[in-house]
């Protein structure tokens, strides 16, 4: 596989497509959207193991820059006390509504044929981007994710809600409660949608065992490339 680093006009983005890429080429598409205090880098690691011939991968920083410690900093999409302003919110979710626009037209990609990933806070930003993005993804992907205001995602979704929706946490998170996820389940169900759910004897993690049940998932919800 090979890896390119983009500037886009609001956010930095890592690419990772298969060998045998083309520009002309029309592979599927898996956005991944990293959790607090990591970078772009931290989810595209999962390109191969999720498939390395039959997608092309974006990944894209976020935007709040966070040192974290002394010699360690990373990315946030929203300061984590409190769940963020109002106003880091809504730039975080227009630089990715935007992102969204400049990577389906690199990569010739139709509308439905890709699915949205997130982990942690990128999670809850899947959850804010992709539940009123039906249209553009074949199925949303949170893991260990934050859950949004509630209210504040009713107001979004689509009159249709069949949307696929994998959601998987970790027993033993200390970073994102298990109730959270819980919540994330009820409030799915309850608004018409049938997520796959899944409790792992983990930490805030993405263990093997998320990726035995992930990548079948996936391969099934939006076929590779053959």
């Amino acid at each position: 596989m090979r890896s390119e680093i983009h500037q886009g006009t609001g956010l930095q983005y890592i690419t990772v497509v298969p060998d045998e890429y083309t520009p002309d080429s029309t592979y599927p598409l898996v956005i991944m959207l990293h959790g607090f205090g990591a970078n772009m880098q931290d989810l595209a690691g999962l390109a191969p193991a999720i498939n390395a011939t039959g997608y092309v991968y974006a990944c894209p920083n976020a935007p709040i820059p966070f040192n974290l410690a002394p010699g360690h900093s990373g990315f946030g999409w929203m300061t984590p006390q409190g769940g963020g302003t109002p106003e880091e919110t809504a730039n975080s979710v227009n630089l990715v509504n935007d992102f969204f626009t400049t990577v389906f037209k690199q990569f010739n990609v139709e509308p439905g044929r890709a699915v949205l990933l997130g982990f942690s806070q990128g999670g809850g930003m899947t959850y804010r981007c992709g539940l009123n993005r039906a249209d553009l993804f074949a199925g949303l992907v949170a893991l260990s994710a934050t859950l949004p205001d509630q209210e504040e995602l009713k107001r979004g979704l689509p009159e249709e809600r069949n949307q696929p929706i994998f959601v998987a946490h970790g027993r033993y998170d200390q970073m994102v409660s298990e109730d959270t996820a819980h919540s994330a389940k009820s409030f799915l169900e309850s608004n018409g949608y049938s997520p796959d759910f899944h409790i792992y004897d983990m930490g805030h993690e993405i263990s093997g065992n998320v990726l035995s049940d992930l990548v079948p998932w996936i391969n099934n919800v939006l076929p590779p490339q053959e």
